[in-house]
């Protein structure tokens, strides 16, 4: 079982400890790159699929790396969408 496949697998278990690291793997795994909305974004992230021009838009969980489980979800529903899970 490849990296990707555990880390679908663990994700759809929406754990309550699912870090940004992993979701980034993840995403980029599936063909998303990772973009800051400008100098002033702070936290927030955006990951643009190169395919379909899809994105998904996040906060950089902080001081901690764990994600909130609205991100999970959302994280969830966008992988649908592609058609990965």
């Amino acid at each position: 079982m490849s990296k990707k496949e555990k880390l679908i697998n663990r994700l759809k278990t929406k754990p309550k400890d699912f870090t940004y690291n992993e979701a980034k793997t993840l995403l980029e795994s599936v063909g998303f790159v990772e973009s800051n909305k400008g100098k002033t974004s702070g936290s927030r992230v955006v990951f643009i699929e190169n395919k379909s021009g899809l994105k998904f838009e996040l906060h950089k969980p902080h001081p901690g790396n764990i994600l909130k489980p609205y991100v999970i979800i959302g994280l969830i529903k966008i992988l649908n969408e592609l058609g990965v899970i």
